[in-house]
């Protein structure tokens, strides 16, 4: 059901645990039902060109099969980006012998904690944006569990920082008809009363403020669409990774309850790396024994969630057709 009705699919989970290579066969298993899926590596450490045994993927969307297409996001490059944009809004407002101290801002800016965060955030909300538009699943390979927790989080506590600006610019001198504006009086500020005057928020303002004021409604309401797709279940699911060993199963409960929190549709954990049944020796057997008793906890703690096992293979998954072969796996797991 998470391949064939949800829009947007999120793969989490701690460091090391495979969730490039359940995001990737989760998104071959979906191509091969006839979706079209627009796979998303969202993690500094981009691996989906190594899962698939391409050279490169990038920051262009690459065809990887029939159906599916793959873009791994660079957040030092939205970064960059994205502050560039900003300075150029800030340099048509001010006067030339201020660009010098707008460019150190930007350098200090661009160390400053959240700055990676923040310019992800809005290159992934227009991606999911994108995705509903041009493919039928958009499924994200994100960062380690903590960074995506954050990344979770930002769109709410973006679009209050946005209003807040927005605020302040509504008790600034300078700025002080442009709260007034984003409420038309019966019409009284637009040309027309019958059109909706959303539409109008910026009418009659000046160049500065009106650019000022566009730009920050356009950020908000990105950011307000964003999180109303993250937290609508009929759309969007969380899918976590995990091992079956201490450290990645303390992190996952971890993880579990804050999106619970967050009221985040989460969907199901992917237990992954069982050891295999024929699987024989005295060290493994040994191993299965503390196993038996990390999954007996997964089983206990994680009781109300899906979980779906997979097994350990002999060998990497690399390339399309280990991918397929671990797409029919997840399938046998109920995937």
């Amino acid at each position: 059901m998470l391949l064939t009705d949800k829009k947007v699919l999120l793969i989490g989970g701690k460091g090391g645990v495979g969730k490039t290579t359940v995001s990737s066969a989760l998104a071959v298993l979906a191509s091969q039902r006839g979706k079209k899926v627009l796979l998303v590596s969202t993690d500094p450490a981009h691996s989906l060109a190594d899962a698939f045994g391409r050279d490169k993927i990038g920051d262009n969307i690459t065809r990887l099969a029939p159906n599916l297409d793959a873009l791994e996001l660079d957040p030092d490059r939205e970064v960059e980006q994205h502050l560039a944009k900003v300075t150029a809004q800030l340099k048509r407002f001010t006067r030339p012998e201020m660009f010098s101290e707008i460019e150190r801002q930007m350098r200090l800016t661009r160390q400053s904690p959240g700055a990676q965060e923040a310019a992800m955030l809005e290159r992934i909300a227009n991606t999911i944006e994108l995705g509903l538009t041009d493919y039928d699943l958009v499924i994200f390979d994100t960062a380690p569990t903590g960074h995506t927790l954050r990344l979770l989080s930002l769109p709410e506590a973006m679009a209050a920082w946005t209003q807040g600006l927005l605020n302040a610019n509504k008790r600034s001198e300078k700025l002080g008809d442009v709260l007034g504006h984003l409420t038309p009086k019966a019409g009284r500020d637009i040309d027309n009363p019958l059109i909706d005057p959303a539409e109008h928020a910026t009418a009659g303002m000046d160049e500065r403020n009106k650019a000022i004021t566009e730009t920050l409604l356009a950020r908000q309401r990105l950011l307000q669409r964003t999180r109303e797709i993250l937290l609508d279940k009929t759309r969007c699911a969380l899918l976590f990774v995990l091992t079956p060993e201490k450290l990645p199963i303390m992190e996952t409960g971890r993880a579990v309850k804050s999106l619970l929190a967050e009221k985040l549709p989460l969907a199901g954990l992917v237990v992954n790396r069982i050891l295999p049944a024929e699987a024989d020796g005295s060290f493994l057997a040994q191993r299965r024994q503390l196993e038996q008793s990390h999954l007996a906890q997964i089983e206990t703690e994680f009781n109300k969630l899906n979980r779906y096992r997979v097994p350990l293979q002999p060998t990497d998954i690399q390339g399309l057709a280990a991918l397929e072969k671990m797409a029919g796996l997840l399938q046998q797991a109920g995937l």
